[in-house]
C-alpha cells in the first residue's frame, strides 16, 4: 500500500528544521499540487534549492529526506517555476509520481496543507491562531483554544458470501472502478458498529464475524481507513441505497479482475479475497 515504505521509516515527529537544498518542497493551490515530468516521465516535486528565502513549514522527513510546504510569499518563485517547465496538477493523480515513497509524502502533506489552510483561526474567539513552537499544534493566544490536526476515521468492509465478495460502484463520483462498502465512522460508535451500519445503508444487509485486516492514512481526504472482512448474515438480497451506490452486487473470485495498483487498502482487500487468501 503507498505506506509501505521497505526498511524506510517516516518520521513524523513535531521538529523545527530549516530546509535543505536537497530537501523537496510541496506547494499546493487547493487541491493542485505543483509537479513537473521528470526524465523517467513520471511526476516530480521541486527541491528547496528554488526555495532560498522562502516561508517554508517543515512537515516530516523519511530516513534522512525532508519534506516542507511552502506556506506563503512564493508567487514569484512559483511564476519561475511555472516557466521552467511545472505546471498544476490535481492531487488526485498523486499516484503518477516517480515512486511510491514521494507519492505517500505528497499525499500527507496535502494532509497537513489542508489542516493549515483551514486553522488560521480560532474556532471559539474568532481570534487569529499561531502555531505551536513545541508540537504540532495551533494554539490561541487569546482563549486558549488548542487545534490539532483533523484525522477522520472510516472503514473499508469486504462483505463475504460464500465464493462471493459484495462489489460496488459510487454513485456521482469520477471513481468508476468496483470499490468495497465504505464509510465515516459517527460520534459514539466503535469501528465494528461502522461497519454492521454502512452494509446496512448502503447494501441491506446485515453482517455477522467482523474482522478487522489493516489500516491505512489516506491524507488527500485526512483519513484514517480501517479495513474490515465479514460475513452476510442470513438474507443476501441487496438492496441498495441509489444516492449514494450506481452499483452493488455479488461477485465470485473467479469473476473478479483485480489489479492490486499497490496503493489503495481497498484493492488489496479486494486482490486477497480473489486469491483466497480470506473466507
Amino acid at each position: 500500500m503507498i505506506q509501505e515504505l521497505g526498511e524506510r521509516k517516516l518520521y513524523n515527529e513535531f521538529e523545527k528544521k530549516e530546509a535543505e537544498a536537497e530537501d523537496w518542497v510541496f506547494v499546493f493551490d487547493e487541491d493542485r499540487i505543483l509537479v513537473r515530468k521528470g526524465s523517467n516521465g513520471r511526476l516530480t516535486v521541486p527541491s528547496a534549492a528554488f526555495f532560498e528565502g522562502a516561508d517554508l513549514q517543515y512537515l516530516f522527513r523519511i530516513e534522512k529526506d525532508g519534506y516542507f510546504l511552502m506556506k506563503s510569499d512564493g508567487e514569484s518563485v512559483i511564476q519561475q517555476l511555472l516557466n521552467d517547465g511545472y505546471f498544476w496538477e490535481s492531487t488526485r493523480n498523486l499516484r503518477d509520481l516517480e515512486h511510491k515513497e514521494l507519492a505517500f509524502a505528497a499525499s500527507t502533506a496535502h494532509h497537513l496543507y489542508q489542516w493549515y489552510r483551514t486553522s488560521r483561526f480560532c474556532g471559539r474567539c474568532g481570534k487569529r491562531l499561531k502555531p505551536d513552537d513545541k508540537e504540532r499544534m495551533m494554539r490561541c493566544a487569546c482563549c486558549g483554544n488548542t487545534v490539532y490536526p483533523r484525522i477522520a476515521p472510516a472503514v473499508i468492509v469486504g462483505v463475504i458470501n460464500g465464493d462471493k465478495i459484495l462489489l460496488t460502484k459510487y454513485n456521482g463520483r469520477a471513481y468508476k472502478k468496483y470499490a468495497l462498502i465504505a464509510g465515516f465512522t459517527e460520534i459514539g460508535e466503535t469501528a465494528e458498529e461502522t461497519v454492521s451500519r454502512e452494509v446496512m445503508e448502503e447494501a441491506g444487509l446485515k453482517v455477522k464475524d467482523i474482522t478487522y485486516y489493516k489500516s491505512q492514512p489516506w491524507g488527500t481526504d485526512c483519513n484514517l481507513l480501517l479495513g474490515f472482512f465479514c460475513h452476510v448474515d442470513g438474507n443476501d438480497e441487496i438492496t441498495m441505497d441509489s444516492e449514494e451506490l450506481s452499483v452493488a452486487e455479488w461477485v465470485s473470485r473467479d469473476e473478479m479482475d483485480v489489479k492490486d495498483d499497490g496503493i489503495s487498502l481497498t484493492r488489496e482487500m479486494m486482490r486477497i479475497f480473489k486469491e483466497g487468501k480470506v473466507e
